[in-house]
């Protein structure tokens, strides 16, 4: 009998190619064979930004599926187009990938399952057509899933409209007791979006990805329950695997600059500050210019992820004289290796735009945070970080809405200082490490799902 096969569909984000990836990597390691089919235009920025041979590594083969994206062009510069693509293109040509792959292969080898991001709710239509299981996978929070699929909800209680999901009004919502307010302001489908017509787009994808997820034979996320404990009750047949940590094989969209762990090798232990935003947050020039100086006058070493795209409207990033002046104790790269830069002794704390996979990467190597959401579910994952969980503390803009040098400075001068803060933060990372141990909840989880996909 052949390995089993399942096919992979990660949705076209970095933040969300990363634990997917993750998870089959570990999926290998126990003897399945993967086929990963990634949007055309991701696929060609995997292959280009990593070294190693994308086409067979580990029994991971990777298909590229045409997404009518204009070559060189991010996959996210027309949400309606990417978003058209996925409803009317996509899904025919992910049909004639997966004939193809079964008719190449004998029938021990032919692909029994397709696990993919919730948000290609889709993939589930192909995979019910083809009469092939499928498993949704949620990357973010559970309880951001708990908030999109409390939709009907939210227009039964006149929150929203039912056209567009437009605020009625701003307020302040729970969905439990235990679970921190979330501002109305920060509903997923209006931070995405840049104009009335794209949140419309957007938000009736979400609707449609709500129906089609009962076409999902199991659903799983990116978080253990000790996390998010009450939330689990919200979406009961949810199983938690987590935490993932954040794969670097294949799911790359920038080349890593591993030089940056020999320069963090020549540091002090616990002195470094971390600074990475993600993949999508874009700064503005002043605001940009603060962060620097801010970074300038805390004196402490720091390394800091400068994507190419992370000024708007420009690539003159630093102040002038900045570089030269921080030579001697501060690194800017474009992108880092970040499980292996989290873990480095040298680091002291992570300044994070509060993205789930960067949170799982942190909390799980017992590093506080400087947190800085800029939209999604970064603001309420800070109100996780600072008020629930407890191992960071955030940012406070001035009148102007910026984020002063001098806030910034008392900020990290403050966490560095704060026993309390770092103690949490090493007790959490016990938590999360226990569950992913041979006897944690995520640990047998995973074992359960293993054993299902066997089947």
């Amino acid at each position: 009998m052949g390995r089993p096969h399942l096919l992979f569909v990660p949705y076209p984000a970095q933040g969300h190619v990363m634990p997917i990836m993750e998870l089959a990597h570990n999926l290998v390691d126990l003897g399945f064979k993967i086929t990963v089919a990634n949007p055309e235009s991701t696929h060609n920025r995997l292959v280009a930004s990593t070294s190693n041979n994308v086409d067979e590594e580990d029994h991971i083969h990777m298909v590229a599926i045409p997404d009518g994206i204009e070559t060189g062009k991010d996959i996210h510069e027309d949400v309606e187009k990417l978003y058209d693509a996925m409803e009317i293109l996509m899904p025919r040509h992910l049909e004639d990938q997966i004939r193809k792959i079964n008719e190449s292969n004998n029938s021990d080898d032919r692909i029994t399952c397709i696990i993919t991001d919730e948000h290609m709710g889709w993939v589930f239509v192909v995979a019910k057509k083809m009469s092939i299981r499928g498993v949704a996978f949620w990357p973010a929070s559970a309880v951001q899933l708990a908030l999109k699929l409390r939709i009907p909800k939210l227009i039964e209680d006149g929150i929203i409209t039912s056209e567009d999901g437009t605020v009625t009004k701003h307020q302040l919502i729970h969905l439990s007791p235990t679970v921190p307010a979330m501002s109305t302001a920060h509903f997923m489908w209006q931070c995405m979006a840049t104009s009335a017509f794209q949140q419309k787009t957007i938000f009736e994808l979400l609707v449609r990805n709500n129906r089609r997820i009962n076409l999902a034979d199991y659903l799983i996320c990116n978080s253990f329950y000790e996390l998010e404990p009450t939330t689990f009750s919200l979406v009961p047949n949810m199983k938690p695997l987590g935490p993932f940590f954040g794969s670097g094989r294949l799911a790359q969209f920038w080349p890593e600059d591993l030089t940056c762990l020999s320069w963090l090798d020549q540091q002090p232990p616990r002195s470094v500050i971390y600074v990475a935003f993600g993949s999508l947050t874009v700064f503005d020039k002043r605001q940009i210019e603060e962060l620097a100086l801010g970074l300038e006058l805390s004196g402490q070493p720091f390394l800091w992820v400068v994507r190419p795209d992370l000024i708007d409207g420009g690539t003159d990033v630093f102040p002038d004289g900045f570089e030269a002046r921080v030579a001697s104790r501060g690194r800017m790269i474009c992108w880092a290796p970040q499980r292996e830069v989290l873990v480095h002794p040298s680091i002291a704390c992570f300044l994070s735009h509060c993205g789930w996979n960067s949170i799982m990467e942190g909390l799980s190597v017992g590093v506080p945070f400087l947190c800085w959401p800029f939209f999604y579910d970064q603001p309420l994952n800070k109100a996780y970080i600072c008020d629930v969980w407890k191992i960071g503390i955030g940012f406070n803009q001035d009148e102007s809405g910026i984020i002063s040098r001098e806030e910034i400075q008392t900020k990290i001068v403050a966490l560095l200082a704060n026993a309390e803060i770092k103690g949490n933060a090493l007790k959490l990372k016990e938590i999360a490490m226990k569950n992913v141990s041979r006897e944690g909840a995520s640990s047998k989880n995973f074992e359960e799902f293993v054993q299902w996909l066997k089947i």
